[in-house]
């Protein structure tokens, strides 16, 4: 058997699939793209679950990739063992309802036999305990001894994952002898030991899981097989681990060359040579899809990586920056299958350099600090770390949690990690609640202020809308960076832009940046110091970095709309001067594609008539269809032609001033129509006062009146509908209506008035005279306080002088009403301090004035002591 390099066995098995009609597809970015249940893809399947839950249409049924892959799940093996290793490459091929067990059991057998050449009697398949119909192929059509087929439990031999698509899987074992085994007598497919390596796996997904473990057969039956690129390598190159085949092998000896020591002459150095080997082609390759090292998610796992490895090059005596030599090696090694490898080399080697350099500033302190705590715990015979100690290495130092662990395992300590946790939230909880931080001008500082201030934009976006230009800057929201990835928020700066930053009123623009290989939606451009102009948003597809060529095209119809807008503020202004005179002056405006916002000084409301004047004046030079035109002039210059300024603002020595034919002149540094009868039409919505002697018009123009219009005919038509009208007559129907309504009110008055009359009945017989005046109280049911007020007033004529008390219980409440005439309260009757005397017991409270006053209970079972108890209240009145 030939044994085929890494780079041949990838070019092999792709050639092969391709051969059986799959589509070869370039590996995914370890970046998951709208999947944010992964950090990192790690399986040549997670990448295409789109594909197998149907949520996008595959580009073919069948397809073949080799995906690069990360796990970190058992990081803290790697280099402890010659097994574990977190980047690894997975060749799989894939079918999407097309082709099912028999085609990818006979194909993954005739691959490995026929085309790697292995050893088929060396060869052990394995099947899932009930899946007799692999059993069937593996046996009867390949021709598999019954004994030498494997069967396994839901353990080992069925994909699920919760709920949703799961099934049966089939491996394949390849025995490599003897002399990689255990030598117990037992030995055999399924042992721990390094003999029989699994170097295939076939996953049927043919069920469905409601997730309660009932099972139902799949319509669309998918295939999922996965083989890990450097394991076939060891078995075809018959070697011990993948860190001796031979481009791993090659950055191995790469290692011992810096450190100037022999593999396999001291294991403690062996676990530094592995670990090395295996972080720098994580790391190499998570650069390379725009990962930079940082303090959280992805970002975080590539710093652990470089500054593990980094440290354990200091521990094999490496003298200084060594990682982006060696990250030349795994460039080499793999830019046969990554090409972009190689077109990143340059970006790829600088963050390496800037974190190993940033990390060896405070290593060495670090360092002496942990071996200051290791002192006082073994001082005080402790073997465990505090929390807050560790906090410090991380915070301070910059000692990943785990490289700390590292270090301290190797000495038989231990990490309080509850501790760390709660003294990293303490820091996150001050840092939320600490007053906002500013720079030296008093303004909230910003990730903004880190830019180099010689850094500037030019704007091209008066004559482009698309402009290819090259970028200066990146951003996270955080800090300054070298690239940014799929599913960042970030600032992309350029040398020349044609997108409006937001400024003098008018927002900035919207729209797309973009590479062959990556997309960046932009959903503000600001406006920065220096005539830095940042466009803000989110990457939706593959990295951008520092130095990309990029295409930048604006949101053209947004565009549009907000030249409209802008235009037709100018128009505004001046019809405001023509209509309510000079003083009309700018105090501010807000331009969006959607609408437009005028604040101006006035000191008065306008007319209706006014505002008529002003729509219809901007609507007139709309119609007249004028040029407009721009000029760049000196500021003095541009005073004298009488073009408009705003009051107060500074201009520079140049400026640019936008004249609409005879009728507008206007300093503008915005967007605008070539022509006013681009704009349309003109509709003020609404004017009001915002502040002292400055009043607000908002109003729509173009596409947003037809729109405005067409809300206001649905809403007519809505409301014709309700009153059974058409819009032709609605306002007749609305009279007719309201006529109804008065009349319909006064008929229910009067008979609520006559109903309160039947409730009250004969209650003069209630009358008694306290200290010489007379009270009137009396209960009644179902009466409303307005029912009340009139009832009170009826019973004054009928009592002449005195004091009417009223109760009535209305639906499990209780309202009290009393009122006074002129010669009882002269005796020193008092309405609203009778009032307060009684609601109580009636489980209320109000009052009023002396001649009248009314309220509100919840108790009706207390209305009799409260009528009994005003003629105590008003006895003591008027004594």
């Amino acid at each position: 058997m030939k044994k085929y390099g890494v780079n041949e066995l990838r070019k092999m098995f792709l050639e092969f699939f391709e051969s059986k009609g799959h589509l070869a597809m370039k590996s995914f970015s370890l970046v998951p793209h709208n999947d944010n249940s992964l950090l990192l893809i790690n399986s040549g399947m997670a990448p295409l679950k789109p594909y197998f839950t149907g949520a996008e249409i595959p580009p073919r049924r069948r397809v073949t990739t080799c995906q690069k892959c990360i796990r970190t799940g058992d990081i803290e093996n790697v280099g402890k063992t010659a097994r574990h290793g977190t980047f690894f490459e997975m060749l799989g091929n894939f079918s999407f309802g097309d082709y099912f067990k028999r085609e990818a059991i006979h194909w993954s057998w005739e691959f490995l036999t026929e085309v790697v050449g292995l050893d088929e009697n060396r060869l052990y398949p394995s099947i899932y305990v009930d899946d007799d119909e692999a059993f069937e192929i593996w046996n009867k059509e390949i021709g598999i001894a019954p004994e030498r087929i494997f069967r396994f439990g839901k353990e080992d031999n069925f994909w699920e994952h919760g709920a949703g698509p799961c099934g049966p899987c089939s491996e394949i074992y390849y025995d490599r002898g003897e002399k990689y085994g255990c030598g117990e007598p037992g030995c055999t497919v399924g042992c721990e030991c390094d003999r029989y390596m699994e170097v295939w796996n076939n996953v049927f997904t043919q069920f469905d899981n409601d997730g309660h473990n009932n099972y139902t057969e799949l319509k669309q039956k998918n295939i999922d097989t996965g083989m890990g690129l450097e394991r076939l390598a060891v078995v075809v190159q018959d070697v011990d681990s993948i860190f001796d085949v031979d481009t791993i092998e090659a950055l191995r000896n790469k290692v011992c060359e810096f450190a100037g020591i022999t593999y396999h002459s001291d294991e403690a150095k062996d676990v530094s040579i592995r670990l090395i080997t295996d972080h720098i082609r994580s790391a190499t390759f998570m650069i390379s899809d725009g990962i930079m090292p940082t303090n959280e998610g992805r970002g975080y796992v590539l710093r652990r990586l470089i500054r593990r490895a980094a440290r354990h090059g200091r521990l094999l005596g490496i003298d200084g920056a060594f990682l982006s030599k060696l990250s030349e090696t795994v460039i080499e090694g793999s830019k046969d299958g990554y090409p972009e490898l190689d077109e990143k080399r340059e970006f790829i080697f600088k963050v390496l350099s800037q974190e190993e350099e940033k990390f060896n500033k405070t290593i060495d302190q670090g360092l002496s600090i942990l071996a200051g705590m290791e002192n006082k715990m073994e001082e005080a015979s402790e073997k465990i770390l505090a929390g807050a100690d560790a906090f410090l290495l991380y915070d301070t130092y910059g000692f990943p949690l785990d490289l700390t662990r590292e270090i301290l395992e190797e000495k038989g300590y231990t990490i309080d990690e509850d501790g760390f946790k709660a003294a990293m939230e303490e820091q996150r909880v001050k840092a939320r609640t600490a007053r906002k931080t500013t720079n030296y001008m008093g303004a909230d500082a910003t990730v903004y202020d880190e830019i180099d201030a010689a850094v500037t934009t030019a704007f091209v976006g008066y004559d482009h809308l698309q402009y290819d230009s090259k970028i200066t800057v990146l951003t996270t929201e955080q800090e300054v960076v070298e690239a940014i990835s799929d599913g960042e928020n970030g600032t992309i700066f350029v040398e020349e832009t044609p997108f409006y930053a937001t400024m003098g009123g008018q927002e900035g623009d919207t729209g797309i940046i973009r590479t062959a290989d990556a997309e960046f939606v932009v959903k503000n451009s600001i406006h920065l110091l220096g005539g830095k102009v940042g466009h803000v948003g989110t990457v939706t597809k593959g990295m951008f970095k520092v130095g990309d060529a990029v295409s930048l095209e604006v949101d053209a119809a947004k565009r549009a709309d907000t030249c409209k807008n802008h235009s037709a503020t100018h128009l505004l202004q001046k019809a405001l001067k023509t209509v309510l005179g000079s003083h009309v002056e700018q105090k501010g405006s807000l331009v969006t594609p959607d609408r437009l916002r005028f604040d101006f000084a006035h000191f008065a409301p306008m007319t209706a008539e006014e505002l008529r004047q002003t729509e219809a004046m901007v609507n007139e030079q709309i119609a007249k269809a004028l040029n407009v035109d721009t000029q760049v002039m000196n500021i003095e210059e541009a005073k004298k032609t009488g073009a408009m300024a705003l009051f107060g603002e500074k201009y520079a020595d140049d400026v640019r001033v936008v004249s609409m034919g005879d009728f507008s002149k206007e300093l503008c540094g915005g967007t605008h129509v070539s022509n006013t009868g681009v704009i349309t039409t003109f509709k003020i919505l609404s004017e009001s006062g915002i502040a002292a002697g400055v009043r607000r018009i908002e109003a729509l123009t173009g596409e947003g009146v037809f729109a405005y219009y067409r809300n206001v005919e649905a809403e007519l038509n809505e409301a014709a509908k309700a009153v059974k009208a058409t819009p032709a007559n609605l306002l007749e129907k609305l009279h007719h209506l309201t006529e109804e309504l008065k009349a319909a009110q006064s008929e229910i008055e009067s008979l609520k008035s006559k109903m309160a009359k039947d409730a009250l009945g004969d209650v003069m017989s209630n009358v008694v005279e306290v200290n010489g005046v007379k009270l009137l109280p009396a209960k009644l049911e179902g009466v409303d306080m307005n029912g009340l007020r009139d009832l009170g007033d009826q019973l004054k004529e009928k009592l002449g002088e005195g004091v009417i008390v009223l109760a009535s219980v209305n639906d499990g409440k209780v309202n009290l009403m009393a009122t006074a005439t002129d010669e009882a309260m002269k005796k020193g009757a008092h309405a609203g301090n009778l009032i307060k005397g009684i609601a109580a017991l009636v489980g209320g409270g109000g009052g009023g004035r002396p001649n009248m006053a009314q309220a509100g209970g919840k108790n009706p079972a207390g209305v009799e002591d409260a009528l009994a108890k005003a003629a105590e209240v008003l006895a003591a009145q008027t004594a």
